[in-house]
């Protein structure tokens, strides 16, 4: 543990070395990702110019939602960054440089893809559900820290088991498959009341590719919806669940990876 550790810190010293030697494409980063994100926000606004109510839930509750949703989706961008695998460790080759050395594979393509400026985002979700919570009358119990930080780092582990999986599937095609934007875009549905979708969605979005997992569901948990207690204490066996599929079928992959000159 103490080895990967210190493998981690090493890379986000390099990171930040790089990165601020060009302070102005570091900052633009940033900037961008929260532009992208206030263009979220300001889209639930607008929805309830419209209506009091979405589903059941009201303003302040969807964009507490949204809130824990940044929360964890930012420290998976930051440390599970798996855009362009295809293309770097297949196409190009790369893959054959990681598995010479002692560390883990995956865990070496996570470090050499890390992004710090995503964090922002996952401050940027606890400030709007300090906000949020605030006009809701929600108050800290001794619990709540502890719970926050359990089911992000539950729903971490959902996003990277799914996105771990999917990937994985480049080990026998190098073509791209379009399937990652597919399932980003999929993912963006965790982040809104799974009770305002039909039924089969709610489905697909419990079960199938659970991203009802990062947001609503143990979000529900904060905001004492009792109807939603039970699935939003499974939060972290879904996350143990999709994070050993993901990488199980990963380590399978690698297994079945034949060289870049193959």
């Amino acid at each position: 543990m103490m080895y990967y550790l210190g493998l981690l810190s090493e890379y986000l010293k390099n990171y930040m070395k790089t990165r601020l030697t060009y302070r102005a494409d570091f900052w633009v980063e940033v900037i961008s990702d929260l532009l992208f994100q206030a263009t979220n926000l300001i889209f639930i606004f607008v929805i309830f110019m419209h209506t009091s109510s979405l589903g059941g839930w009201s303003e302040n509750e969807v964009v507490f939602v949204y809130g824990f949703f940044m929360v964890p989706y930012g420290l998976f961008s930051c440390f599970v960054n798996m855009w362009g695998f295809s293309e770097r460790y297949i196409v190009k080759g790369e893959m054959d440089r990681v598995l010479t050395r002692p560390a883990h594979n995956l865990f070496q393509i996570f470090l050499e893809n890390v992004d710090p400026p995503s964090l922002v985002g996952s401050i940027i979700g606890l400030i709007i559900m300090g906000i949020s919570g605030s006009n809701l009358g929600l108050s800290i119990e001794w619990w709540s820290i502890p719970m926050l930080i359990v089911f992000s780092v539950s729903a971490v582990a959902i996003y990277t088991g799914i996105y771990t999986t999917l990937t994985s599937l480049s080990f026998y095609s190098d073509a791209p498959t379009g399937i990652l934007p597919l399932m980003f875009n999929i993912q963006n549905y965790g982040r809104y009341p799974v009770t305002i979708y039909n039924r089969l969605i709610q489905v697909l979005l419990t079960w199938v590719a659970p991203f009802a997992f990062v947001g609503i569901y143990p979000a529900s948990l904060f905001l004492e919806r009792e109807e939603m207690r039970t699935m939003a204490l499974l939060t972290p066996v879904m996350g143990a669940v999709f994070l050993s599929i993901g990488l199980i079928t990963w380590n399978y992959g690698v297994r079945k990876y034949k060289g870049a000159g193959s």
